[in-house]
């Protein structure tokens, strides 16, 4: 009988422990879908799945690879000067708006955000370079805010941020 109260205890302390985890804010995403459908379903990436999209990307960024991704919010993609979402998202203007979404990626490497104070810089699929910040509870790529690090996705890995970086 002690045995059995003991076992249900235990039981009764793994679930909460679950429950209490899975509800944490500070627990990481995970997706079952490729990174641009992981855009497309989020509530605040649909303007940058919408830009992969425009810009011809949306094959590459479905492709089976390792890839990490700062994907900016749709508030972040709102606050660029007035007129230049619209601009960059032209078809004259696609090798524009590749540029800075490219800027906005790392290939082959599928980063979590603990690594991430291990990186000073990273080189995005641009060729230019990404200057990584660490602070406690922080995590800066160039000027943004990591606001929600770690979804994992079945090709990659994104860490939403809260502007939209340029090259």
């Amino acid at each position: 009988m002690r045995k059995k109260v003991l076992l249900m205890l235990v039981f009764v302390a793994v679930i909460t422990l679950t429950l209490v985890i899975a509800g944490s804010s500070n627990a990481a995403s995970v997706s079952r879908y490729d990174i641009v459908t992981t855009a497309e379903r989020s509530e605040n990436l649909k303007t940058f799945a919408a830009a992969v999209k425009a810009a011809g990307l949306e094959d590459v960024m479905r492709e089976q690879n390792s890839y990490t991704v700062f994907a900016p919010t749709d508030e972040a993609f709102a606050t660029l000067p007035e007129g230049m979402l619209d601009e960059l998202l032209l078809p004259e203007n696609r090798e524009m708006l590749r540029e800075v979404l490219t800027y906005h990626v790392v290939i082959n490497k599928r980063i979590v955000s603990p690594r991430l104070k291990s990186f000073h810089q990273i080189k995005s699929v641009n060729g230019a370079m990404l200057d990584v910040w660490y602070a406690p509870d922080k995590v800066l790529v160039d000027n943004a805010f990591v606001v929600e690090p770690d979804i994992t996705t079945k090709n990659g890995m994104i860490h939403v941020i809260d502007m939209v970086l340029v090259p």
